[in-house]
């Protein structure tokens, strides 16, 4: 069984993807190699299970990136979503927005009285344009009808080490790497982004309980599976099978809360329809903002 990653080595894609290799190595008796195909923005990853065959042996990892976001970001994306289809979702990791504490920014409430106040003063950072950290900001300051500068960065971690060194105000982020920088003290933390509040840091409200106009808000990232579209009912129910019973496992249920996430089992309809839902979530904020972007 292959197992693609459609990103580098050690970030969640690629945790999630060794840890199922190895729960289906075991469950099935047979080998499964983990293939990390990064670039494009996932891009290059999902194309390379698009071409296989459907008889199960090659499996993708996927994220909000290539399979909810770039179908209405990238002007010159070459697959579909109907060329893939979903398995089950693993794991829901929110994302965090903090702020350097020279600011003296503690909350949602706060940031949004001094955008008020002082409007086009502030920058914000993220790990880079059109990922799911960016398109958070975007649909804050949409909500809320206010404006900061995007300063886009090559990656989660310079853009955690510039909003350190207050060379950029407000940071927003997957809940790592920034968290232990908010429980740290180097940076406040002011939200979680998703609709319930993080067992890793339950003093920080959600997005939606900070302020009206944010009551719908919910982003989050998530990691699944998926198979090419020519697979038949059969290996997708087994295969969701073993993402339920991987899932169950007490030690891998430990080192997701590490994580700071929660597992997330659905069945494939649950899946597609939950991707179908992220897919038209972005899509609004993307056309909104008028984001394009060529696939490198």
């Amino acid at each position: 069984i292959r197992i693609i990653v459609p990103a580098a080595a050690g970030g969640s894609t690629d945790v999630m993807g060794r840890l199922l290799a190895a729960h289906l190595q075991s469950a099935w008796g047979q080998s499964a190699v983990v293939e990390n195909r990064s670039g494009g923005g996932g891009t290059i990853g999902t194309n390379e299970v698009i071409r296989q065959k459907g008889d199960g042996h090659t499996i993708l990892i996927c994220n909000p990136g290539p399979n909810a976001i770039a179908y209405s970001i990238f002007k010159n994306l070459n697959y579909k979503p109907d060329q893939l289809q979903a398995v089950s979702n693993m794991i829901r990791i929110p994302n965090i927005v903090s702020a350097h504490p020279t600011t003296g920014i503690k909350s949602i409430p706060e940031l949004i009285a001094y955008l008020k106040a002082n409007p086009d003063k502030l920058n914000y950072a993220s790990s880079g344009v059109g990922q799911s950290p960016h398109l958070t900001g975007v649909w804050f300051l949409q909500l809320t009808g206010l404006k900061m500068t995007h300063v886009p960065f090559r990656g989660a971690g310079p853009a955690l080490q510039a909003a350190l060194a207050a060379d950029v105000q407000i940071l927003f982020d997957n809940l790592y790497p920034s968290l232990p920088q908010v429980l740290g003290g180097k940076l406040n933390g002011l939200c979680v982004t998703t609709t319930e509040r993080s067992a890793a840091a339950p003093d920080l409200p959600t997005m939606r309980e900070c302020a009206p106009e944010l009551a719908r808000f919910d982003v989050s990232s998530w990691f699944g599976v998926m198979l090419p579209k020519t697979c038949p009912p059969e290996i997708v129910g087994a295969l969701n099978l073993q993402v339920k019973a991987m899932l169950e496992r007490d030690d891998i249920r430990k080192q997701i809360a590490l994580m700071g996430a929660r597992a997330d089992y659905g069945t494939p309809q649950q899946f597609s329809d939950f991707v179908d839902a992220e897919t038209k979530k972005f899509a609004g904020i993307i056309e909104k903002e008028g984001l394009q972007m060529e696939v490198n």
